[in-house]
C-alpha cells in the first residue's frame, strides 16, 4: 500500500525513518534529522525537510551522503550488490544492459571523475520527466560534468540525490505529477519547431514569423482549441496566440496572462513557453471539470521577446500596450526581409497592429510565470520563487572605427586598434557593473569584420547591456559607460557609434498581486523566498498598463538558461501549476 502523509505524520522518529528508507542511498540519518519538522502539509513540504536536513549537516556528513551513492554500471551493479532502488534505476536507463564498449567507456569516465573529485558521479538517472535517460545522454552529461570547478559539482552531486529521493517518494507515495507530465510533453513537443540551420543540428531556434514560428503558434492555438477547451483562440496581427475562457461574468474584468514562445539562438524549452503552457494547464482542468471561475482568464502566448530577428523586441507584449513603433516595420533582418514583409507573408496585416491595444479597465492584472534562468533556487533547493521586480534595462549596439594595419610592421605605439578599444570598454564594463548591488552590465557581442590573424582591427563590433532593479541605478551606469567609451577612444585615436535599441524601465511588483503568489506557494507546503528578477519579460511591459507579479520555477543544471542544457522538472512544473490554480481560487472567492 502506498504510504500517506497521516500516516507519515504519525509517525515515531523510528517508524519515520523505516518508512522512508532508502529514499536517500544508505543513509537513514536524513530522515532521521527531518522527523524534527513534522506535521508536514503536503508531499512536497516533506521533500524541503529533507533536503534542508542535508544542508543543515555540514560538509563532512554530506560527503558521506555522497560517497554512499554506488557508480553508474560500476561495480556495485556488477556484483548485484546495489540497492533495490538503484537496481530499478540503472535498469531503466538501460545501464544494465551495456555493450562492452559502453561499459569500458562508462567505467573510464567513471574513473577519470572519481579520479578528478574524490567521489562518484550522481546522476539521477530516471530525468526531469521521471522516464529515464537513454545511455547517450547520461554518457554526454558525465563527459560535461567532468569540466566543472570541484565545489560546483560538490553542490550539483547534492541536487542531483535530491531529485532521486524525489522520484524515490513518489514511488513510496504512489503520486505522480500529472500536470506536470502534461507541460512537460507539451515543451517537448513543441520543441519540434526549429529555425532552418539549428534543426538538422538538434537545436532550438524560433525566431519571429519564419516558419518554425509559425508552426509553434499554430501548435499552440490547436492545443487551446482542442485539448484545453479555449472559447475563443486567434493568432493576432503581430502573431501573439490568444486564448480566452469565459467567466460567469463576462463583464468582469479579465485576469491576463501568458509569456513569449519564440527562443533565442540554440537556446532552451522553457523560457517563455512554461509561462505559456502552465495556465493552458489550468484552463484544460477547469474545462474538464466543467467549471467556470466568476471572471474570464485570458493567456497569450507573445510572438516576442527575444530580439533575435529585429533590433526592435517586445513586439508581442507592446502591441497590447499600445507600444508597437509602426517605424519599426522598415527594419531588416540579415536576410534584407523587412518586418512588414514578414508580416504580410505570414497572412497578418500591419494596419491590425494598432487595434490590439487591452483596454486596461477591462482586466484585473497580469501575471506571468517563468523559469528563473538563474541560479539562486537551485542553489536553495526551492522550487518555486516570488519575483518582488523585474530590472530596469537599457541595450545598445555600438561600433568602435580604428585603422586596420599590418601586424608586423606596424609599432605598437602607432595602432589605431578598435578591438583593443572595446576590450578596454569590456573590462571597465565588468568593474563597473560589480561596483554596486543588483547591478549588472555585459558585452554580449564581439565581432571584428573581416578579421584576420595579421591584420590589428579596423573595426570592432560590440553589444552594451546595462540592468538594475532601479532606473536611476541603471542610468548611472549607462553615463559612466558612454563616458567612459568616449574617453577611451579619445585617448586612442580612434571614433565610435552607438545606437540605443531597447529601453525598459523597472516594474516593481504590485504588492496585492505579490501577496497572491505567496499565499499560493504556501498553499503548496512550500517556504517562501523573495527575489528580483534580473531578466526582462513580457510582464515588465504589461507593467506599464496594469498591475503585474511573477512567479519564478526552479531551473536545473544550476538554473542555466537561453542554452539547450536549460531543463526544469515535472515536479516544480506541477507544484507551479497547483500554485497557479491557487491564485485563480483566491481571486474567485474574493469579494466583486
Amino acid at each position: 500500500m502506498p504510504l500517506t502523509l497521516e500516516q507519515i505524520n504519525a509517525a515515531t522518529q523510528p517508524e519515520f525513518t523505516a518508512l522512508l528508507e532508502g529514499t536517500y542511498e544508505h543513509s537513514p540519518w536524513v530522515a532521521e534529522a527531518a522527523w524534527a519538522a513534522r506535521p508536514f502539509a503536503s508531499l512536497a513540504a516533506l521533500k524541503q525537510a529533507l533536503a534542508q536536513a542535508v544542508r543543515d549537516a555540514g560538509r563532512e556528513r554530506q560527503l558521506g551522503l555522497i560517497r554512499a551513492h554506488p557508480e553508474l554500471a560500476g561495480k556495485a551493479m556488477a556484483a548485484n550488490t546495489l540497492t533495490a532502488e538503484s537496481t530499478n534505476e540503472q535498469n531503466k536507463a538501460g545501464l544494465t544492459n551495456c555493450t562492452p564498449e559502453e561499459m569500458a567507456l562508462i567505467s573510464g569516465l567513471n574513473t577519470a571523475y572519481l579520479a578528478r573529485f574524490d567521489f562518484p558521479f550522481i546522476l539521477p538517472v530516471r530525468g526531469p520527466r521521471g522516464t529515464g535517460l537513454n545511455k547517450q545522454q547520461i554518457i554526454a552529461t558525465v563527459q560535461r560534468r567532468l569540466e566543472n570547478h570541484p565545489d560546483y559539482e560538490f553542490a550539483e552531486a547534492l541536487r542531483a540525490i535530491h531529485r532521486i529521493a524525489e522520484i524515490r517518494l513518489d514511488d513510496k507515495f504512489g503520486h505522480s505529477p500529472t500536470l506536470g507530465n502534461q507541460v512537460w510533453d507539451w515543451a517537448e513537443q513543441l520543441a519540434a519547431h526549429s529555425d532552418p540551420g539549428y534543426a538538422e543540428r538538434g537545436e532550438l531556434t524560433v525566431t519571429y514569423l519564419t516558419d518554425a514560428h509559425r508552426a509553434a503558434a499554430a501548435q499552440l492555438a490547436a492545443w487551446m482549441r482542442e485539448d484545453c477547451g479555449f472559447d475563443e483562440v486567434n493568432i493576432d496581427a503581430v502573431g501573439n496566440v490568444v486564448g480566452v475562457y469565459h467567466g460567469t461574468d463576462r463583464a468582469a474584468p479579465r485576469l491576463l496572462t501568458g509569456s513569449h514562445y519564440d527562443t533565442v539562438r540554440n537556446g532552451g524549452k522553457y523560457d517563455g513557453r512554461l509561462g505559456i503552457l502552465v495556465p493552458m494547464a489550468c484552463v484544460r482542468e477547469l474545462h474538464r471539470a466543467g467549471r467556470r471561475l466568476p471572471y474570464g482568464f485570458e493567456v497569450v502566448g507573445f510572438a516576442e521577446e527575444e530580439g533575435q530577428r529585429y533590433k526592435a523586441v517586445f513586439l508581442g507584449s507592446g502591441a497590447l500596450t499600445g507600444d508597437f513603433d509602426m517605424n519599426w516595420l522598415t527594419q531588416k533582418d540579415a536576410d534584407g526581409i523587412t518586418m512588414d514583409e514578414a508580416i504580410r507573408h505570414a497572412g497578418r496585416s500591419p494596419a491590425d497592429i494598432a487595434a490590439l491595444k487591452r483596454d486596461p479597465a477591462k482586466y484585473q492584472g497580469f501575471v506571468e510565470v517563468h523559469i528563473e534562468q538563474g541560479p539562486v533556487l537551485n542553489e536553495l533547493d526551492l522550487p518555486l520563487g516570488i519575483v518582488t521586480s523585474i530590472n530596469g534595462s537599457v541595450r545598445y549596439v555600438g561600433e568602435v572605427i580604428g585603422m586596420a594595419s599590418h601586424a608586423g610592421t606596424t609599432p605598437m605605439d602607432r595602432r589605431r586598434d578598435a578591438a583593443a578599444a572595446v576590450a578596454e570598454l569590456v573590462l571597465f564594463m565588468e568593474k563597473r557593473g560589480g561596483s554596486e548591488p543588483n547591478l549588472v552590465a555585459t558585452v554580449g557581442m564581439l565581432e571584428v569584420p573581416s578579421g584576420s590573424i595579421n591584420v590589428i582591427p579596423g573595426r570592432c563590433k560590440f553589444s552594451l547591456d546595462i540592468r538594475a532593479t532601479t532606473n536611476e541605478a541603471r542610468d548611472a551606469c549607462e553615463r559612466d559607460v558612454l563616458a567612459e567609451l568616449r574617453s577611451i577612444c579619445e585617448r586612442r585615436g580612434v571614433h565610435y557609434k552607438v545606437e540605443e535599441t531597447m529601453r525598459a524601465s523597472a516594474a516593481p511588483s504590485a504588492a496585492i498581486w505579490q501577496d497572491r503568489w505567496e499565499r499560493a506557494v504556501q498553499a503548496q507546503g512550500l517556504p517562501l523566498y523573495r527575489m528580483p528578477s534580473g531578466a526582462g519579460h513580457d510582464a515588465m511591459k504589461l507593467h506599464e498598463l496594469m498591475p503585474q507579479a511573477m512567479l519564478f520555477v526552479r531551473g536545473e543544471n544550476a538554473g542555466i538558461s537561453h542554452n539547450p542544457l536549460e531543463s526544469t522538472t515535472n515536479h516544480d512544473m506541477e507544484l507551479s501549476v497547483r500554485a497557479f490554480q491557487h491564485l485563480l481560487d483566491q481571486l474567485a472567492s474574493e469579494p466583486r
